[in-house]
């Protein structure tokens, strides 16, 4: 509205300005040229070109007939409005025209060559004018796309934090309060009939939940702008050895294990210990094979139970987090039945690098 207003005002000011000389010395040709040459720029945003050619027509014809009383303030406001809004190849076409029309204008009524210098001028500074504001507005259109898209940026990457201290948080206490709670039951239930198992669950326990205080430092860590080193493939080891505490018969096999990177082998990490939670958890299983292998240039991690296999709605977000984690890592991961024999198998496969 404010901007409807502005150009009705300029509409005004110019008609005004071209109009009344006419009216005072010219004739009503003269007025109704006038007219043409200025009451067009009320459209001037919707038809720059349109308004630029009939403001030109009107204005160059009042100067072949050295009837121009003033400057052509119309055509000069049109030039300035179409450098502003038209494209390149529509400035092209309307900078010829309005170079031809200033010539034909000039030149037919046989004007001094001082008069063509100062009126290509003044079309000059008004289509510089004109370019001016149009690189501005692209500027600053160019820095709000910039701002937006970093903005976007910054909200995905503390998303994508979130979700991994949340993937972290979930593993570190699915897994050790799991344990913890099996252990605590096995020791409960034999506490008065045989001390020293009892003992050694109670021991099992402390220790889990020491492990446990470890890794959520190590979560709670990235809050506090730390970097400690993630656990890895040396890891496992213990994650194996707290499983057996519960009294499940869990295997290790590595088998020329590449090297990998830091964060490969965390992701290793949290897809063993997904997975042995789920065993101990849900499964009902009583074997479980854990499995670090070379597969190629990469990293093959299996565990498999003997369990009942997947049970629905047990599971929570751990499957989930753990299928992003592998996806993160660059890797890909296969849950469900195994081929042969009864169970479940969780199988990813990552790039050691």
């Amino acid at each position: 509205m404010r901007i409807r207003a502005v150009d009705i005002l300029i509409t005004v000011a110019v008609t005004a300005a071209t109009v009344y000389p006419a009216l005072k010395w010219g004739s009503s040709a003269d007025v109704a040229l006038s007219l043409l040459a200025s009451v067009p720029l009320l459209w001037r945003r919707r038809a720059p070109i349109l308004v630029a050619l009939a403001c030109g027509v009107g204005t160059t014809w009042l100067s072949v007939q050295d009837r121009l009383f003033d400057m052509p303030y119309g055509q000069l406001v049109a030039t300035y409005t179409w450098a502003e809004l038209t494209t390149s190849r529509w400035r092209l076409f309307a900078a010829v025209g309005t170079a031809v029309g200033v010539c034909v204008s000039l030149l037919v009524p046989q004007q001094s060559p001082p008069s063509l210098g100062y009126v290509g001028m003044m079309f000059v500074t008004a289509y510089a004018l004109g370019t001016g504001v149009r690189a501005r507005r692209d500027r600053i259109a160019y820095l709000e796309e910039r701002t937006r898209r970093l903005t976007e940026g910054h909200e995905a990457a503390a998303a994508a934090e979130r979700a991994r201290i949340a993937r972290d948080m979930h593993d570190v206490l699915a897994h050790s309060v799991g344990l913890m709670v099996v252990q605590a039951e096995g020791g409960a239930s034999v506490v008065r009939t045989d001390a020293g198992r009892a003992e050694a669950a109670f021991d099992a326990i402390a220790d889990t939940g020491r492990e446990a205080l470890v890794q959520l430092r190590h979560a709670l860590g990235v809050l506090r702008d730390q970097r400690p080193e993630p656990p890895g493939l040396d890891a496992v080891a213990s994650l194996v050895e707290r499983a057996r505490r519960t009294g499940l018969d869990v295997t290790l096999t590595r088998a020329a294990v590449p090297p990998v990177a830091a964060e490969v082998g965390a992701a290793a990490f949290r897809v063993v210990q997904e997975a042995l939670t789920n065993a101990v958890k849900h499964a009902g299983a009583r074997h479980v094979a854990v499995v670090l292998a070379a597969e190629g240039p990469s990293l093959r991690v299996l565990v498999r139970d003997d369990g009942r296999g997947g049970v629905p709605g047990s599971g929570g977000h751990g499957l989930a987090g753990m299928a992003e984690r592998v996806a993160a890592a660059g890797g890909t991961l296969r849950t469900g039945p195994p081929e042969q024999g009864p169970g479940f198998e969780v199988s990813a496969l990552l790039p050691a690098r």
